[in-house]
């Protein structure tokens, strides 16, 4: 088929690495436009644009559809379909009804829940036992549209957003890629409006919601550690003779034991919550690279009694 893939992050890579290898035509990929980055605030292309070129597929970056000129420019690709994973722009009615078949959007989350922005940090923060990802035909709403196919998978308690958004974007590009697959072939998808309960959503995460709240149970606060990992980084910050030193931990698991929220239990870094405790496996200083505990431990003191602060 000819299919117009639109996408920016990493995300998004497997499945349009799917499509091309599955021999559909990609007439044009969309993109995020290049944007400073590092120190040298030189413009980068984002990963699918990256991608795309080594692909030799055109690339367009427009800042917005809303222009009849950029619709025109859609609409003359003649395609098929549309495929959009975490592409970062609203379609407009005319780009969603421009491809033959419809416009199909990659959702990292088990429709109705978690509709929006953040899907995998959501669900990781919120200790759902399970998600998935959702092909869905578009239309103008937040998420709205008919579900095409869904594939669940298990989130365990040991599981940080970045591991689950590594499985989710593997599994997303398969089930995307079966899902063009059918509807080459059969020429249409069944795909069915979603349920009218059990609708959440999944709003941005703000860095304000990184500082971590001792006083929390414990698997609340694992919840949190583990949902903002890698970013923004769920955060304490360590009493220090020069003044307070901010420590990301980045990995935690359970542990027993008990104190008042925020102190530090023993030579093990073992952390009180208002219910139960936790205890750090992975941290990181600023600007330094993430380190195992037992690396922390030996180059900074945390003695036990010390509580730990939120800023």
């Amino acid at each position: 088929m000819r299919i117009v893939f639109m996408g920016s992050p990493d995300f998004a890579i497997p499945t349009l690495q799917a499509l091309h290898e599955a021999g559909h035509d990609i007439v044009a990929v969309y993109s995020q436009p290049p944007r400073p980055a590092g120190r040298g605030k030189k413009p980068r292309r984002t990963p699918v644009h990256a991608l795309a070129d080594e692909l030799g597929i055109p690339v367009f970056t427009p800042r917005s559809l809303k222009s009849p000129q950029e619709q025109e420019r859609f609409a003359a690709l003649n395609a098929d379909a549309a495929v959009v994973v975490a592409y970062g722009l609203i379609l407009p009615q005319a780009v969603l009804d421009a491809p033959r078949h419809g416009c199909f959007n990659l959702h990292a989350s088990l429709l109705p829940r978690w509709r929006g922005a953040a899907p995998i940090h959501r669900a990781v923060m919120a200790a759902d036992e399970r998600t998935g990802v959702c092909v869905m035909r578009m239309d103008a709403g937040l998420d709205t549209g008919d579900v095409c196919a869904c594939e669940e998978v298990e989130i365990t308690p040991d599981m940080t957003t970045g591991e689950l958004h590594d499985i989710l974007a593997a599994r997303g590009a398969r089930l995307m890629a079966q899902a063009m697959e059918r509807l080459e072939g059969e020429g249409r998808l069944d795909c069915r409006p979603q349920p009218e309960s059990g609708i959440t959503y999944a709003d941005k995460i703000s860095k304000e919601e990184a500082r971590i709240d001792f006083d929390r149970p414990a698997r609340q606060v694992l919840a949190q550690i583990h949902g903002l990992s890698p970013w923004p980084g769920a955060w304490v910050e360590l009493p220090g003779k020069s003044g307070p030193l901010r420590l990301k931990i980045l990995k935690a698991e359970l542990a027993e034991g008990s104190g008042a929220p925020g102190e530090v239990l023993d030579d093990d870094f073992t952390v009180a919550c208002v219910e139960g405790a936790v205890r750090p496996l992975v941290v990181q200083r600023a600007g330094k690279a993430p380190m195992e505990r037992a690396a922390f431990l030996r180059g900074t003191l945390v003695p036990p009694g010390t509580v730990l602060g939120k800023g």
